[in-house]
């Protein structure tokens, strides 16, 4: 096996996946879409309200986003940018997160922001070009992202 090259390189890996009460809310929606199917059978309805569930569940997980650091590229669900246009940032846990989400939320920024995850990255934009002007990333681990791009950010000034 060959060794990874620097622009191939994962440095961080998500997939910011749905938390577990939303996926339990899902399989409960089972029971419920068999109620209305009743009138066909018991068994007909059982099997539509578990293949509902299951449904239901899959495409959760499957269209959750993934926050990557691969190379010297930052990938955030469908949006991406090169290390080198990012500043300085900082990751935050608990009521920073909180405030990060909410009043503090700018309204040029790009955000991925999902329910049921506390953690945030806000990490400023320097690019000239670019009207987006600072990114807030929800993650599980703001600390171990924040040192991914900070690797990234390196690696990139290393190849400039």
């Amino acid at each position: 096996m060959q060794n990874p090259t620097p622009d191939t390189l994962v440095r961080y890996r998500e997939r910011l996946s749905p938390s577990l009460w939303l996926l339990v809310t899902a399989a409960v929606a089972g029971p419920m879409v068999a109620l209305t199917f009743t009138p066909l059978g018991s068994l007909p309805a059982l099997l539509i309200g578990v293949a509902a569930a299951v449904v239901l569940i899959v495409g959760l997980i499957a269209a959750s986003p993934a926050v990557r650091v691969t190379g010297t590229e930052l990938r955030a669900g469908k949006a991406h940018i090169d290390a080198r246009w990012l500043g300085t940032g900082v990751a935050l846990m608990g009521d920073d997160a909180r405030e990060a989400r909410g009043t503090a939320l700018p309204a040029r920024g790009w955000h991925l922001i999902r329910g049921g995850i506390d953690g945030v990255v806000v990490i400023q934009n320097t690019d000239p070009n670019d009207p987006v002007t600072g990114w807030t990333i929800s993650t599980r681990t703001p600390d171990r992202l924040l040192a991914a791009i900070r690797d990234a950010q390196v690696a990139a000034s290393a190849n400039a």
